[in-house]
């Protein structure tokens, strides 16, 4: 399933993250993945929220630079080897991953990812045919 991704650009300071969760909190935006990727100077938060315009506006108000990002969440067994099942279907089809990350729980059995690739219309294809 296709979805959109939010990456929040801070600061490698002390508080950053707090001052995103604390102010998605306040406004009943429900995180369900995240991801940091960082280097010296700045850091990029990867996430996956129920109301992501609403949560990009929001952040935006408050002088953060955000980029909306089309994604897609695949269904992945929760067993070991569920997620090579997964890979194996992608890397089938030749799609290559910019990055992957999980989303936060799981449900009846089954797991998330969350994956970037250059073309999010041909994964979700591919997955949908396996499913």
């Amino acid at each position: 399933m296709i979805i959109h991704q939010l990456s929040v650009f801070l600061e490698n300071r002390a508080g950053q993250l707090c001052g995103v969760t604390e102010l998605l909190a306040r406004n009943h935006v429900d995180m369900q993945a995240l991801n940091i990727a960082e280097t010296a100077d700045y850091g990029v938060l990867r996430l996956i929220v129920d109301a992501p315009q609403r949560a990009a506006a929001l952040l935006r108000e408050q002088g953060y630079l955000v980029r909306e990002t089309p994604v897609v969440q695949a269904l992945v067994p929760d067993k070991p080897g569920g997620l090579n099942e997964v890979l194996r279907v992608i890397a089938d089809a030749e799609i290559d991953i910019e990055y992957m990350y999980s989303v936060l729980g799981q449900q009846n059995g089954l797991a998330y990812m969350i994956f970037r690739v250059d073309d999010t219309e041909k994964l979700d294809r591919v997955l949908k045919a396996v499913v």
